[in-house]
């Protein structure tokens, strides 16, 4: 197995952390899109400390855990994370965060941790993401490794030169294929609902949800809703992050 990213605190298989926190900090665990990685939540981990502790999931199947294979539900790949969260030391206030698929990994274990069957967040934000019942995968996307490989550069979170490399295409096509196929299985029990707050953020250029879209995840909450727009596509995420962080924070209460 490869070892994880340099600077990274590996806590177990499943949780990185990629900065420090003080003492008693919010934690924010932090759920990737398909096909991704705990590193992509670097430069927000790096944004938020210390005032917030950033832990990354690292799905199986990708990266350092590459020859472990992928979870191919959202349901079972909830409960794995919810039991290693209620695991975790409960050192601080706890939120989910979750992009793209990762916003219905961190909704379900959401549920599982309201339900006692893991750790329960105080607020969940979901990102790039429809709300649960309006999730929906086009079959063509999985017809073929160039279909799936093309919808990775339509939505932005790849380059078209990594994906012109024979042997990280051999890295990067199992995980992805098996989150869609994942994202395509999955139905939401009929109007399941978190107790928490939930904010949602969405680009306002998303090619696959739209701000309507996200906003329905206002269904899907007892507690308060925000919703928050912002400039860009898909991965909004990454040329807005300074704006990411501090929704964050406003949702969290923490200073700057």
């Amino acid at each position: 197995m490869n070892a994880p990213l340099a600077g990274a605190r590996v806590r177990g298989d499943w949780l990185r952390e990629y900065a420090p926190a003080a003492p008693g900090a919010p934690r924010l665990v932090v759920f990737p899109h398909a096909g991704g990685s705990a590193g992509f939540f670097i430069p927000l981990a790096r944004a938020l400390a210390p005032q917030v502790r950033v832990l990354a999931v690292q799905y199986p199947g990708r990266l350092d855990r590459r020859r472990e294979p992928p979870v191919g539900d959202v349901r079972e790949l909830a409960r794995r994370v919810a039991d290693v969260l209620a695991r975790e030391p409960d050192d601080g206030p706890l939120a989910f965060f979750g992009h793209s698929m990762g916003s219905l990994v961190a909704f379900e274990a959401a549920l599982l941790g309201e339900r006692g069957a893991g750790a329960a967040p105080e607020r969940l934000f979901v990102s790039g993401g429809r709300a649960p019942a309006l999730t929906r995968v086009d079959p063509v996307i999985l017809r073929s490794d160039a279909a799936l490989l093309e919808e990775a550069l339509f939505l932005g979170g790849t380059s078209r030169q990594v994906l012109e490399s024979a042997d990280l295409r051999e890295l990067v096509l199992p995980p992805l294929r098996a989150d869609y196929r994942a994202l395509r299985a999955y139905l939401p029990d009929p109007g399941a609902r978190v107790r928490c707050p939930v904010t949602a953020l969405v680009g306002d250029r998303d090619p696959r949800v739209t701000v309507d879209q996200a906003a329905r995840w206002r269904d899907h909450t007892d507690g308060g809703f925000r919703l928050t727009v912002l400039p860009g596509g898909h991965f909004y995420l990454t040329p807005r992050l300074e704006d990411v962080a501090a929704a964050v924070r406003n949702g969290l209460a923490v200073r700057a």
